[in-house]
């Protein structure tokens, strides 16, 4: 029922700023450029943590947090942080591998990221989408359909691993953005906030991390993605709020 209601708000929420998408686009197109562009990561897509035989494996998967965007290197980036504070909570090494690329949406993840995945086994999969079907307005059906998929084709090569979800971008804690803009896409994000909340409430092994409400002041490297201190705070605190 909840689904239906996020839908209907969508709908009804496009229908009232549909005279105002001109403007909405061009105070997009100025945004971006006043922003810039970020490189991925640079590096290695792929380390250890700890000094144990016995590693378990991570794969980290997604959108440009993933690819690091904001950090020099994946080491200093979410899969090499998460890795990191992953390894230190279980006390167990950690082996890592990173399957991203900036701009992909969680339908387009399915068809080219997952064919690049390495072909071994996984204990724990973190998956870091949202921001780009944020950004292209996807609505709450889909985002639940498309991420119910890739979760399923994933579950299916890996069986019993644990699957962790970055939270839906929290963009109306950005620094750089305008309003409306801002508030628009804010109030989407928030849409798929609730609704990842609720769709992974009943799935086994599958433990999503709420959107924050606040951070400090240097978390951003652009107003957009996390700067490295970002990727370490985030890391750390999703595996403080969801390996209680």
């Amino acid at each position: 029922m909840n689904l239906v209601i996020w839908q209907a708000i969508y709908i009804l929420s496009g229908i009232v700023i549909l005279p105002f998408t001109p403007f909405l686009y061009l105070q997009g197109q100025y945004a971006r450029r006043k922003i810039g562009r970020l490189p991925d990561a640079a590096g290695a897509t792929a380390g250890k943590f700890g000094a144990g035989e016995n590693a378990v494996k991570l794969l980290v998967i997604g959108e440009s947090t993933v690819a690091g965007v904001g950090a020099r290197t994946h080491e200093n980036a979410l899969g090499g942080q998460f890795a990191r504070f992953l390894s230190r909570k279980i006390g167990k090494s950690v082996e890592w591998n990173v399957v991203g690329r900036s701009g992909i949406t969680a339908k387009e993840t399915i068809y080219e990221l997952v064919p690049k995945i390495p072909q071994e086994r996984f204990d724990y999969i973190l998956l870091g989408l949202g921001g780009n079907d944020v950004l292209k307005l996807s609505s709450p059906r889909k985002w639940r359909r498309d991420m119910l998929k890739l979760l399923g084709i994933l579950q299916r090569q890996n069986p019993g691993a644990t699957f962790f979800l970055t939270n839906a971008p929290a963009i109306r804690l950005s620094p750089v953005l305008p309003n409306p803009i801002k508030y628009i896409l804010g109030h989407l994000s928030a849409l798929h906030d609730k609704n990842s909340r609720e769709f992974t409430a009943k799935m086994e092994k599958v433990l999503y991390f709420p959107q924050p409400t606040e951070t400090v002041e240097d978390f951003f490297a652009d107003g957009i993605h996390p700067s490295e201190k970002g990727y370490a705070l985030w890391s750390e605190k999703m595996i403080e709020t969801l390996l209680k």
